[in-house]
């Protein structure tokens, strides 16, 4: 492990002596891009910033940018992205994964500050030389998501919904989705209030905080764990949901019907979705277990819902 306090506060100095700004270069050239939060503190802004430090240095470029980022920029129109009583204790560079140790402050922020935060320091560290992802740490534990499952390695891609669409916005909803109850033979509905990307769309999101399992103890996840999501589309009110062959993975203490209006029941809750097909792998053919072919158009039915 690499100490960075001490040095962070020798580059300080150089800072105040040195630091300027300039328009948008190449890295190699000496300019990268910092990540600022915005006042309203909805998005990340990226300013242009003329390292001091060898940009081939990459140790060097690693402390002056970490620094920066802990450093007032001096507008009034933008927050650093590393809070006040958020330390980076330690760093490890291992080829081209880089590993940042934070204080238990970093904790206490709410969860749009956090996703942005990453998001800045993800995006500008990544443009260091020898640095292609990065990974959290809080004290000596992972940093983890709600459901206490290690958020890993983060790439600047991690925050890249669609080419050339970065992460930048993230915007808030209250999402109704359908799991099974305990016993498995009804559907139970519950409210998420969840921050999400711009760049995301809603059916997406449906589905990925359907997979990822209710946050209540009285329902549970009707979709066979394991299922991915490989595509959802909306064309014509109809929602096109493909997941992967683990879905076909047989739970029979969840009934039949209970599966695929988890699914078909969450979705309808958008206001632009009428009806909605399920695919294997892109592949309509079959039927799901006996009674549901892939095939057709399914619609709303609140039928298995217990109130």
């Amino acid at each position: 492990m690499k100490s960075v306090r001490i040095c962070l506060f020798v580059l300080l100095f150089v800072f105040l002596l040195g630091t300027a700004g300039c328009g948008e270069q190449d890295l190699a050239e000496g300019a990268c891009l910092l990540y600022y939060l915005n006042i309203e503190n909805t998005k990340i802004i990226p300013q242009s910033y003329e390292a001091v430090s060898d940009t081939q240095d990459t140790d060097a470029m690693i402390k002056e940018l970490l620094l920066q980022l802990m450093t007032d920029s001096g507008d009034v129109e933008y927050q650093k992205p590393i809070p006040s009583d958020v330390t980076v204790e330690n760093y490890v560079l291992e080829e081209t994964l880089l590993t940042l140790y934070f204080n238990e402050a970093y904790l206490n922020m709410d969860k749009v500050t956090e996703v942005l935060t990453r998001a800045a320091i993800v995006r500008t560290l990544t443009q260091v030389p020898g640095v292609e992802c990065l990974v959290f740490y809080i004290a000596d534990a992972p940093l983890a998501d709600r459901h206490g499952n290690p958020i890993g390695v983060m790439t600047n891609d991690t925050f890249v919904e669609n080419p050339g669409e970065q992460i930048n916005s993230i915007q808030a909803a209250t999402l109704t989705l359908y799991f099974a109850n305990q016993e498995g033979n009804a559907l139970v509905s519950e409210s998420q209030d969840v921050h999400y990307s711009s760049n995301i769309s809603m059916e997406k999101l449906v589905m990925e905080h359907l997979l990822a399992g209710p946050s209540g103890k009285d329902a549970q996840t009707a979709i066979p764990e394991g299922t991915k999501l490989l595509n959802v589309s909306v064309l014509e009110g109809v929602c096109y949901v493909s997941l992967d062959e683990t879905f076909l993975n047989q739970n029979y203490n969840i009934e039949e019907p209970i599966v695929l209006y988890s699914i078909i029941n969450s979705l309808s809750e958008i206001s632009t979705i009428n009806k909605v097909q399920i695919s294997v792998n892109g592949d309509t053919n079959g039927v799901y277990r006996d009674a549901f072919p892939l095939n057709e158009l399914y619609e709303r039915n609140l039928d298995y819902v217990k109130e």
